[in-house]
């Protein structure tokens, strides 16, 4: 949720945000408008509370006549208190609804634009250069005895999958290396549920444009996540915290509906609908944040060199942003059958934005309670098993295994299953 005091002293920021992003900055006028209305309206409503208490005294000290005139008048006064109040939390959650819905300011340096309209950063590493026709992941996975999809479909439906044999191995292998670097790295390491309240998932901002892609227990009144994201960002809702910055990283199993997106990407696990990951989440202080979403990029750097894929980086533009991020980083690791890079991890900066909806604060300098700030990063998904056997890949159907797997899966090539 965005910070109304902020917007009251430079509505201009949001108006520029919101042009970014290509949502409507009307929005900002209404806002302003609602807000100035509430405040008018609390003004009224305490003035009249004040009037009521005075008017109170009076009404003990008559007696008769006087009294029963005073009392008519009271009775007026009441009524009156009781609609301004009325008025009041009308325009309050008016305005709160409002709020809800608009996304969160982005940073200045963001690019403007949709989808394609992101900014190339770096390229980190040499896309592999084949002597042989490449195959895709999928045709090497069902080779090797890591892939399943067949019987996934069978018990599942489209878009599931078995890992099996080398391929769970490979998935636990590369997640346990995620879960290392991140503990050495100073995280407090996590298995987080992964069904939560409806005030966890609207609080990370989930909600909102992305609502149709969660999967939904309607009689149970939860949600299954889609990131560890959402318990980690909930774990400290309704506290003042110390201590900053708080790091944690979670294992977890993901879900998503992937509404939208038939047609895209149905062969093999690049899009699916459950999946493991490992996610870096940090609360910081406000100021800080910048620099702890360039600490979460190099963690994920570190990690994409220690599975040797090439890769590069690009700062994600305006209208490509989740609700909750003001900034995001995408590292896309090479997809040597596709010709192009794909998404492997995401590091969003989300300010104090779902700080503010879940009431997560600290004390500031003066001792006053502020929002902090959050953010995650991606450390290692399923999808990465994608780019691992396309990239490292040889002409006769095996897989070599990038050195810092190899103590995890103690082999150091994987070979074709023998038919």
């Amino acid at each position: 949720m965005i910070d109304l005091r902020a917007l009251r002293e430079d509505p201009e920021r949001l108006r520029a945000s919101q042009r970014a992003r290509g949502e409507d900055e009307n929005v900002v006028g209404t806002l302003l408008d609602l807000d100035e209305r509430r405040r008018g309206a609390l003004s009224s409503f305490e003035r009249l509370r004040a009037d009521q208490k005075s008017f109170g005294k009076s009404v003990s000290r008559a007696q008769g006549d006087e009294r029963q005139a005073l009392m008519s008048r009271a009775k007026e006064l009441s009524q009156q208190v009781k609609e301004a109040e009325a008025e009041a939390d009308r325009l309050g959650a008016e305005l709160d609804t409002l709020l809800k819905s608009v996304p969160n300011v982005i940073e200045e340096s963001v690019p403007p634009g949709g989808e394609q309209d992101y900014v190339v950063l770096e390229h980190v590493g040499e896309p592999p250069a084949f002597d042989f026709e490449p195959k895709d992941h999928l045709e090497l996975g069902e080779s090797l005895g890591a892939i399943d999809m067949e019987r996934g479909a069978k018990v599942s439906g489209a878009r599931f999958y078995y890992l099996t044999g080398i391929g769970a191995r490979l998935q636990f292998a590369l997640l346990n290396l995620a879960m290392e670097q991140a503990i050495e790295s100073g995280f407090v390491p996590m298995v987080p549920p992964v069904l939560v309240k409806p005030e966890a998932m609207e609080g990370t901002g989930f909600l909102g444009a992305h609502a149709s892609e969660i999967y939904q227990l309607p009689a149970d009144d939860l949600y299954l996540v889609g990131t560890s994201e959402v318990p980690l960002a909930g774990y400290h809702m309704n506290e003042i915290i110390s201590d900053l910055p708080r790091r944690y990283v979670a294992w977890s199993s993901c879900f998503r509906r992937e509404a939208g997106s038939y047609g895209k990407d149905t062969r093999g696990i690049i899009r699916v609908h459950q999946f493991d990951k490992v996610e870096m989440f940090s609360y910081c202080d406000p100021a800080d944040s910048h620099q702890e979403h360039l600490r979460l990029l190099e963690w994920e750097k570190e990690m994409l060199a220690k599975v040797e894929l090439p890769y590069r980086v690009i700062d994600v533009a305006a209208g490509d942003l989740g609700t909750s991020a003001a900034r995001k980083f995408d590292c896309e690791a090479w997809v040597p059958t596709q010709s192009a890079y794909r998404e492997l991890t995401s590091a969003s900066n989300c300010t104090e934005f779902q700080a503010r909806r879940l009431s997560v604060r600290h004390k500031d300098g003066n001792g006053k309670n502020q929002p902090v700030a959050t953010l995650n990063g991606t450390l290692a998904t399923t999808r990465w098993i994608v780019a691992i056997l396309e990239n490292h890949q040889r002409a006769d159907g095996s897989v070599h295994v990038p050195e810092a797997l190899r103590k995890y899966l103690g082999v150091d090539v994987l070979e074709p299953l023998k038919r």
